[in-house]
Parts: C-alpha cells; sequence; structure tokens
C-alpha cells in the first residue's frame, strides 16, 4: 500500500480534515487525521493493518513477540496489529503524567516488543511509550504507525516503520501563518495539552 492509497482509506472514512488544530504535541495545524473515524470501521483498520504487518515483517522479520502501544490513540492499532502478527496485544497508560503497563499486562526481561502507534507528528508519544516499555527490561526492536505526519523527520530511538510517510507543516502557537491567524483552534486529540 502506498501513501496514496493509505491516505485514501482516511479520506474514504471522512478522516482527512481541513481547518485549524491543535495538535497532541501542542504544535497547530491545518491537516488532521482523525483515525477513530477510521477505526470504528474494522475491516478498513484490518486493511491498513495488515499492509503495515507486511511491512513489519519485511523489515524486522519473526523476531518480535509481543505488540505494546500508547493508550489512547494506539489501542485500535495495536490490538489490530497483534492480531495481524499472531502476537499479544498491551498498551501502557499515563499514571501522574508517565507511561506504564498496568491491568496486569508485563514483559520478561529481554523480550523482543514492536511499539505501535497510529500516527506520529514528533514521535513524543512514542518515545515515552518505548522508555516505559525499557524500564520493564524488555527490548523494543521497532516502532510503527500508519502514518509518519513528519514525512521521516520524527526520531523515536528505535527504526520507526511507517506505512505512510506524509510531511504535513505545523506550528507553534506564536507563529501561525496567515491562514490560520484570527481563525478558532480547535483539540480534537485525546491528550491534554494546551
Amino acid at each position: 500500500m502506498n501513501v496514496e492509497q493509505a491516505l485514501n482509506e482516511f479520506k474514504k472514512a471522512g478522516a482527512l480534515l481541513d481547518g485549524h488544530f491543535i495538535l497532541s504535541s501542542g504544535l497547530h495545524s491545518d491537516r488532521f487525521l482523525q483515525k477513530a473515524l477510521v477505526f470504528q470501521d474494522a475491516k478498513r483498520t484490518a486493511k491498513l493493518c495488515k499492509a503495515l504487518a507486511a511491512k513489519v515483517r519485511e523489515e524486522v522479520g519473526d523476531e518480535i513477540t509481543a505488540i505494546v502501544s500508547p493508550a489512547v490513540g494506539g489501542i485500535v492499532p495495536g490490538y489490530e496489529m497483534g492480531r495481524q502478527l499472531g502476537l499479544p496485544a498491551m498498551y501502557v497508560e499515563r499514571v501522574d503524567g508517565q507511561f506504564q503497563l498496568r491491568r496486569n499486562f508485563s514483559l520478561k526481561k529481554g523480550q523482543k516488543v514492536l511499539m505501535v502507534e497510529d500516527i506520529i507528528s514528533t514521535g513524543v508519544s512514542s518515545r515515552e511509550c518505548i522508555a516505559a516499555i525499557r524500564k520493564t527490561g524488555a527490548k523494543v526492536v521497532a516502532a510503527c504507525c500508519l502514518i509518519d505526519r513528519s514525512g521521516g523527520k520524527a526520531k523515536v530511538g528505535v527504526p520507526l516503520i511507517a506505512l505512510a510517510e506524509w510531511k504535513v507543516q505545523a506550528w507553534p502557537a506564536g507563529k501561525l501563518p496567515p491562514h490560520l491567524r484570527g481563525t478558532k483552534a480547535v483539540k480534537p486529540g485525546s491528550r491534554g495539552l494546551a
């Protein structure tokens, strides 16, 4: 699946939005991928994750033994990647601002893990998730995501496998381009940054 085909799945789901958005990173953008609209369709989510799983198998092989995703956005693609790869899928949640495994999820020392994200913009949540996995003694072999909004620029500390790279501009609140200045910003994501 190429970039155009992956983005077309978002378009068909009504999930490729234009406007003024505040991303979970705190940056502002005029494009937003509302992945929840994609994830409500199990067949569409399976199609995207099947293509991503094929890329993961090609690049990493079969050394991975578990999937870990950051809550909330990574839960659905993490589960589906677990199903596609035949592996257990779990997720980390924020406790006092820090990601950690809960709900009796556990990893063994040295266990080889794939970190699965939905969409990466700056890579902050991915790096935090990877740090939480490493605290358990497990090894993060690679990270993957459906869409890398940084166009390949985000660094997460391990090899990053994206189904599609799509460079979308984003700006700090104090440096908005003219077409966004004076327009009302909406914050459609799940993280509580201002």
